[in-house]
């Protein structure tokens, strides 16, 4: 019998929200107190999250991070909070921009977006040689695959080869260029043909829609973002980088996916040089990732920056609606999509704001949720959380602060009355 029965004593329901003020112990012990505020645990406790003091803690295994959710749930909100939260603990942020949301951010920070517009201002070389030669190779490859919206032919990619090295050195000491490597692949000299043990023009033809497809990005709606050495006097020591490429996002999709390649490759070059001379802890934001995977080359790239981020200090964040974008990088059971998919398993944190109920069982497959961690998902409210951190799983309450909510807020225009 029942010891509340035998004493006569009614019962008293509640919940565990109640109760735990009753019995404090009850509180959920969260991740700790190191690295950044994120919110309220649902068991009442605070949420902190830093993925550099659970890797060196054994928690996770790496620190990349993906955040999926619908529109208006607070994603947005979220990254540029974490962000603003990290720099305080001395982390550096670079982000790839799609839509121009970093901006107020940025400034917020006293730091100008670099800005990519077709004949703009600003300048990125994606073949720079900060990364040595191997580097450079991978980002010239990774940039003629996604201008070709295809895999590299093994002909097209000794040819690369031998132009790369034909290119340094016909520039003499000067950084080379997108087009010094279409001249080079255009008129070829014997070295290109030999490599290819082919006659002159036979290596031409071979070559020519390579070179076709990556002089492409130095005309057309690409010209003037990515055909020249990088622009001088860039700040990249600031505590926050951002690419701001919202000027061609009305761009086709497979200029947009090029254009992508060719930002992301720079920033991969940039900060394999800062990491190995001086180790900086960086947290780098890829918004619209499947845009980045439709591309073989820029997929390749990505994958390996998750397995490299431990040696690098990085952290990857990858941010999409929902994962079944991911069928969109591919034909079914392609390269493409087995790469998007490969990279859910490189990735201890996911943080999974709410998704529609078409949504559910694709998303419970693909990140192996519990039948209760995917029944929550469609009822999840704005702000509300499912965080998936090793083998722990938390439901967070992501917490502004009033000035916090000024810089990150992207609904202004929706919110703002009609003066009328």
């Amino acid at each position: 019998m029942s010891p509340l029965r035998s004493s006569g004593l009614a019962g008293h329901v509640a919940t565990t929200a109640h109760v735990q003020a009753a019995y404090p112990f009850m509180a959920e012990t969260g991740l700790g107190s190191h690295g950044p505020y994120i919110g309220r645990d649902i068991y009442g406790g605070a949420f902190c999250y830093d993925p550099f003091h659970l890797y060196n803690e054994n928690v996770v295994t790496n620190p990349n991070c993906l955040v999926i959710g619908q529109v208006g749930r607070g994603k947005s909100a979220l990254l540029k909070t974490y962000l603003l939260r990290q720099i305080v603990f001395g982390r550096q942020a670079w982000i790839v921009d799609i839509k121009g949301e970093y901006a107020p951010l940025a400034r917020a920070l006293g730091v100008e977006p670099i800005r990519l517009e077709p004949r703009g201002r600003v300048t990125l070389n994606p073949l720079t040689p900060k990364g040595g030669p191997e580097r450079q190779l991978d980002l010239a490859g990774s940039i003629a695959a996604a201008a070709l919206a295809r895999p590299l032919k093994p002909v097209e990619r000794t040819a690369l080869h031998t132009a790369l090295n034909t290119a340094t050195e016909t520039t003499r000491g000067r950084e080379v260029t997108l087009p010094d490597l279409v001249q080079t692949l255009l008129h070829p000299d014997g070295r290109i043909a030999a490599d290819l043990a082919m006659t002159p023009v036979q290596a031409l033809d071979a070559t020519r829609e390579l070179a076709l497809a990556l002089r492409e990005l130095c005309s057309g709606a690409l010209a003037g973002m990515f055909d020249a050495p990088t622009t001088k006097g860039l700040n990249l020591d600031a505590p926050m980088v951002v690419l701001d490429l919202s000027a061609v996002l009305t761009a086709s999709p497979v200029a947009l996916a090029v254009l992508m390649a060719c930002a992301t490759a720079w920033l991969r070059a940039t900060i394999d040089q800062e990491s190995a001379g001086e180790g900086h802890q960086r947290i780098v934001v890829v918004d619209e990732a499947w845009r980045v995977l439709s591309s073989l080359g820029v997929g390749e790239w990505l994958q390996q920056s998750f397995k490299l981020s431990r040696g690098l200090g990085v952290q990857n964040v990858v941010v999409m609606h929902r994962l079944t974008d991911l069928e969109a990088t591919g034909a079914a059971g392609s390269r493409e999509v087995r790469l998007a998919e490969g990279l859910l398993a490189d990735t201890e944190t996911k943080v999974i704001y709410a998704q529609p109920q078409d949504q559910i069982a694709r998303t419970r497959e693909l990140l192996g949720l519990t039948d209760t961690e995917a029944g929550l998902l469609p009822t999840l409210g704005r702000g509300w959380a499912l965080w998936k951190v090793g083998r722990r799983s938390f439901l967070v309450q992501h917490r502004l602060t009033p000035l916090e909510h000024q810089i990150v807020n992207t609904d202004q225009k929706m919110s703002e009355r009609n003066p009328a």
